[in-house]
């Protein structure tokens, strides 16, 4: 076996490993009955249960666990143990949020989607009404988990940045202020008398580094942050995870382009048959293609500076950049 084909077997069991822990976390922190209607909690498990790429999640733990790796050389297997329990809330949250963006995002007054995650989508099973309630539960859980951890003072002090990074992600400034800027753009949101604004590259970028980067950026700065990073590294951790985000969309919108819906998980070709804006149409593929390249070379870059280019944290950017789905 080579080194290459070592290295890639290798990311591939520590994959396997975050997601069983984060899998095992995630059921330990569901809502559930009594306290839980029923219906609700079938309707959030149905969205949670389907799986994904746990990238978020994944990567809130990867972060962590770069902070204690740069703290000892080399590092212990306890002590990035200890890292992964203390972002490990957040890794949960994240992933609460990130589902409940999906299941909204799918809803008919946004995206009209039917399938995702290689399944029919929460809203065709369950309709609109369950759809919407799951996703502001998910939406309230994450914050819920978030403040009910028991922590030391330092711990606490960490926990409340995290609160206050992942909220604006998720929030006007992020998330659902990127999905308001693509309904406007779409012309969804229709308001009389005001044309859709049309989309250039720099628009583009911006309503992506809300919609999607916003998230993933909280995501590798809530590990950093909860493992104990100091300004300077979670700087460098924030950095290297807004060009993982740009990166991310990149590869998306070319995943849309020639991806098949089998293998997304989700309906191809959904973008250009909106006509909407997408990296490859406004660039080509080729172009998008070398700007993901650039991506990810800031990325590490960004962690080699910092003293942070942890093998998994390292990789994950590799694996975004090459994902085929």
């Amino acid at each position: 076996m080579t080194s290459g084909a070592r290295a890639e077997a290798g990311f591939s069991a520590y994959l396997e490993a975050r997601r069983t822990e984060l899998e095992d976390a995630i059921a330990q922190a569901l809502p559930r009955p009594p306290a839980c209607p029923p219906l609700v909690a079938e309707a959030i498990r149905y969205s949670l249960e389907a799986g994904g790429k746990r990238l978020r999640p994944v990567l809130t733990l990867a972060a962590a666990e770069a902070i204690a790796a740069r703290a000892e050389d080399p590092p212990r297997r306890a002590s990035l143990a200890e890292a992964r329990r203390l972002a490990m809330p957040a890794a949960c949250a994240l992933e609460f949020i990130h589902t409940y963006s999906l299941i909204h995002d799918d809803l008919p007054a946004m995206d009209d989607d039917t399938l995702r995650r290689g399944r029919p989508t929460l809203h065709v099973v369950y309709g609109e009404g369950m759809a919407i309630l799951a996703g502001d539960g998910l939406l309230t859980e994450a914050f819920a988990l978030l403040a009910r951890q028991r922590m030391d003072d330092a711990g606490a002090g960490r926990r409340l940045r995290v609160l206050a990074r992942i909220a604006e992600a998720a929030g006007v400034v992020g998330m659902v202020g990127g999905q308001a800027i693509d309904l406007e753009s779409e012309g969804t949101a229709r308001i009389p008398g005001r044309t859709p604004p049309a989309l250039d590259g720099a628009a583009l970028q911006d309503m992506h580094a809300r919609k999607t980067g916003a998230l993933i950026r909280a995501a590798a700065v809530s590990g950093a942050i909860m493992a104990g990073g100091d300004d300077r590294q979670v700087e460098a951790v924030d950095r290297y995870a807004t060009d993982l985000g740009l990166v991310f969309q990149i590869v998306d919108d070319i995943l849309d382009v020639e991806g098949a819906s089998h293998e997304l998980g989700k309906t191809a070709g959904k973008d250009a048959a909106a006509n909407k804006p997408t990296y490859p149409s406004l660039f080509g593929i080729d172009r998008s293609r070398a700007l993901a390249a650039d991506g990810i070379a800031r990325a590490e870059r960004s962690l080699t500076d910092a003293g942070l280019a942890y093998g998994p944290l390292l990789q994950i950017a590799q694996w975004v950049v090459g994902r085929s789905h």
